[in-house]
């Protein structure tokens, strides 16, 4: 005989909320969890000035990704990546936890378990997106 929840089980979740499963595991990768993970980039990453190419095929290529974003850094930096996400029809979720601040930038995630290896995008670029100082411009060859 299958038992549903007791009471007190239901007085427990009024009182601390539903419980959720992995949540360091959740707020490491906003939201989602690693066995769905196809790519992760840092938020130094995705500060860099260009999309990184890894993402744009991924997104291409399967249709149940979704685009995960840090909503602790500045817009400016997760624009280009919305842009992408709106460009290929990829639901995006900008993820703001005002407790722990990943250290992740963007988790792109499937809707199943993939377990895939390798999750982690070499650093292609020097820049961080900002403006290069005037120390750098000025002694520029």
């Amino acid at each position: 005989m299958a038992q549903g929840k007791s009471v007190d089980d239901y007085i427990q979740e009024g009182i601390y909320g539903a419980r959720e499963t992995l949540p360091d595991e959740r707020r490491m990768f906003l939201t989602s969890i690693r066995e769905r993970v196809e790519f992760v980039l840092l938020q130094n990453q995705v500060r860099e000035s260009n999309v990184y190419p890894e993402i744009e095929q991924s997104v291409k290529k399967y249709s149940d990704l979704k685009m995960f974003l840090n909503g602790n850094m500045n817009y400016r930096f997760l624009s280009k990546y919305i842009q992408m996400a709106d460009r290929y029809k990829v639901p995006y979720q900008v993820v703001t936890n005002k407790e722990h601040n990943s250290e992740y930038g963007l988790v792109l995630a499937h809707a199943e378990a993939v377990d895939k290896e390798t999750i982690k995008l070499p650093k292609r670029h020097a820049d961080n997106g900002a403006a290069p100082s005037f120390w750098e411009r000025l002694f520029r060859s």
